[in-house]
C-alpha cells in the first residue's frame, strides 16, 4: 500500500473539519493498516510505538486475566509473602483458550473498520491468532507468528512440546524452578518473576533471552505477570483448511530461540504448509532469542512495517 503525502493529510483535514459536525463527523480512512498484538504466556497488553510513528495504527490485545491490576498483590512486592502468594486465588482460573480468542476477535472487528489488519501472535499467542481466523478469516488480511505456535497435525503447543524437536526447548528448567504455588490450589500457573535467585535467573536467560545484558533480563522480566491459564498450552488449537488456512500467513523464526527451538518452528512451518499448499507462509528469520533486546526487536519491526507496503 502506498502512504498518504503531507498534501493528502492537509486535505483530510479539511475536509474532516467542515459542516456542523466539525471534525467528529469525519469517517475514518480506509487506507491505513491497524497491526493487532496478541502477547504469549505472562504477557501485558502492548504494541509498537515505531509502527505508529511510521503511520500505522498498533493495539494491543487485554486477554483475559492479564490486568496487571488483576495480578499484582502487595505479597508480590519485595520483601515477599511467598506464603501468601501460594493461596490467592488467581483471575486465570478457568480462563480457556476460547476467551483468548473472543478477545481477540472483539478487537479485530473492531480495527477491520479502519483498514486493513495484520494479526501479529508472541509466542503462546499464535494459537490465539490461528483461531481467531478460523472464526473470522475475512476480516483479518494477514497472520503473523513471532516464533509462535502454529499448531497443525497435532492440536496444542503442549503437543509440539513434547515431540523431539520440543524436547529440546529450555522452558520446563523455568517452570520448575520458579512455580510458587500449587495449580491444583490456585488453578493456574504461578511464577515469581521477581525472585533475585541466580539459579532461577540463569535458567530464564538461558531459555528466554540468552543475549541480554543482566539490565535487560530484568526489565523484561517485570513486565511479565505472575499467572498464567492452566488450559490455554493443552487446548486444541488448530485452524480449519477453508478458514485460517486461506489468509496469508508470516513466521519470523527466531534463530536462537531456545524456548521454542529453531527445529520445533520449522516443523510447524512445514506441516502448515503441507496443510494448505496453495498458501504457505512467507518466512523471515532474526538472530535473536526467545525474547528479543530492543536492538533485536528493531530488525523484527522492520520485518512488520514492510509487510504493509
Amino acid at each position: 500500500m502506498s502512504f498518504p503525502t503531507r498534501r493528502d493529510m492537509f486535505q483530510y483535514a479539511a475536509v474532516a473539519g467542515a459542516g456542523a459536525a466539525g471534525a467528529s463527523a469525519a469517517k475514518p480512512r480506509k487506507d491505513v493498516t491497524t497491526y493487532v498484538f496478541v502477547t504469549g504466556a505472562n504477557g501485558v497488553a502492548a504494541a509498537d510505538s515505531e509502527l505508529t510513528l511510521r503511520g500505522h495504527r498498533t493495539v494491543g490485545v487485554n486477554l483475559p486475566g492479564h490486568g496487571p491490576e488483576e495480578q499484582f498483590h502487595l505479597a508480590y512486592q519485595a520483601p515477599q509473602d511467598l506464603e501468601k502468594l501460594a493461596t490467592l486465588p488467581s483471575p486465570m482460573a478457568g480462563v480457556t483458550l476460547d476467551d483468548y480468542v473472543e478477545a481477540t476477535v472483539d478487537v479485530v472487528r473492531r480495527a477491520s473498520g479502519h483498514g486493513p489488519v495484520i494479526l501479529v501472535g508472541g509466542s503462546l499467542g499464535g494459537a490465539a491468532i490461528t483461531k481467531a481466523a478460523d472464526a473470522v478469516p475475512e476480516l483479518i488480511d494477514l497472520l503473523v507468528y513471532d516464533t509462535a505456535f502454529c499448531c497443525t497435525e497435532l492440536p496444542s503447543p503442549n503437543d509440539y512440546l513434547a515431540t523431539p524437536e520440543g524436547k529440546e526447548s529450555l522452558a520446563a528448567s523455568v517452570a520448575e524452578r520458579g512455580i510458587i504455588a500449587d495449580p491444583r490450589v490456585i488453578g493456574a500457573i504461578r511464577m515469581n518473576w521477581r525472585t533475585n535467585d541466580r539459579t532461577f535467573l540463569d535458567a530464564v536467560k538461558a531459555a528466554f533471552m540468552a543475549e541480554a545484558s543482566e539490565g535487560e533480563l530484568l526489565a523484561m522480566l517485570n513486565t511479565l505477570l505472575p499467572d498464567e491459564s492452566l488450559q490455554v498450552g493443552s487446548a486444541d488449537a488448530r485452524g480449519r483448511k477453508e478458514a485460517w488456512g486461506r489468509v496469508p500467513r508470516v513466521y519470523i523464526r527466531h534463530t536462537r530461540d531456545k524456548t521454542i527451538p529453531l527445529a520445533l518452528q520449522d516443523r510447524m512451518i512445514k506441516e502448515a504448509d503441507a496443510a494448505t499448499p496453495d498458501n504457505t507462509f512467507k518466512i523471515f528469520s532474526v538472530e535473536a532469542s526467545h525474547a528479543p533486546t530492543a536492538k533485536t526487536y528493531r530488525e523484527i519491526t522492520e520485518i512488520l512495517h514492510g509487510l504493509a507496503k
